[in-house]
């Protein structure tokens, strides 16, 4: 089947209310139907290898043979970001489609959902800029920096409260990296391709329960031991 106008589908929801689960249905449901897909994780700590019980990370032998993407890629050492993920989730997205493929998110981390799912820009970061940024406001004030920001950029220091020392020197670099206004840069609700998502919803009461139910899973599975691995790196 021809999947190049079908949206892209994301699975949401909180914490163990059955995202993973739910989406190996989803997936094998479609490809009885002659839909091939594959799932993309979108969650933050999924990325890491090692950290395999505590992210309740599907195992290969539950993922029965459904190609996923996005798990493992980095080591613990390794710092993870939201643009970096942007990145190479929309890679992953256009390499699914040109198999002709259904990509299905799967999360996870809220910002991360958004990030692959959503227009959103994400500046890049300049050490130099930021150090001065932050020894003028040391030395003048947050107040006359927010100021400085209200100057350029109104919208932002609307949103952005002067006791928020680190968003105005953020917006501020981002303004003198970038010329363009942090505002400009703020998330959209606007999908940058079709998409789907389909939240799973529980009463607190169950999602509790379930949540429960997991963490007893996870230390029977050896959670204890898998932090005290992570420890030692």
């Amino acid at each position: 089947m021809d999947t190049s106008k079908l949206p892209l589908v994301a699975v949401v929801g909180l914490t163990a209310s059955g995202k993973s689960g739910f989406s190996l249905q989803l997936a094998a449901a479609l490809g009885d139907r002659g839909v091939a897909c594959e799932i993309i994780s979108a969650d933050a700590f999924q990325l890491y290898r090692g950290m395999d019980i505590g992210t309740a990370k599907v195992t290969r032998e539950e993922r029965g043979g459904i190609p996923h993407h996005l798990l493992d890629v980095l080591e613990l050492a390794e710092k993870a970001s939201v643009a970096a993920y942007q990145r190479s989730c929309r890679q992953v997205i256009e390499q699914i489609r040109t198999r002709k493929a259904l990509p299905i998110l799967v999360g996870g981390s809220g910002l991360y959902v958004r990030a692959a799912l959503d227009k959103i820009e994400f500046p890049g970061t300049d050490s130099g800029i930021r150090a001065r940024l932050e020894a003028q406001a040391a030395q003048l004030g947050i107040e006359k920096m927010h100021q400085r920001l209200a100057e350029v950029d109104p919208e932002s220091a609307v949103r952005i409260v002067p006791a928020n020392e680190r968003r105005v020197i953020r917006a501020l670099e981002v303004y003198e990296l970038t010329g363009k206004k942090f505002s400009a840069t703020m998330p959209r609700r606007e999908y940058f391709q079709p998409a789907v998502q389909l939240g799973i919803k529980w009463p607190l009461a169950v999602l509790d329960e379930r949540i429960a139910q997991r963490t007893t899973q996870m230390l029977t599975q050896g959670f204890i031991e898998e932090v005290a691995e992570l420890e030692k790196q």
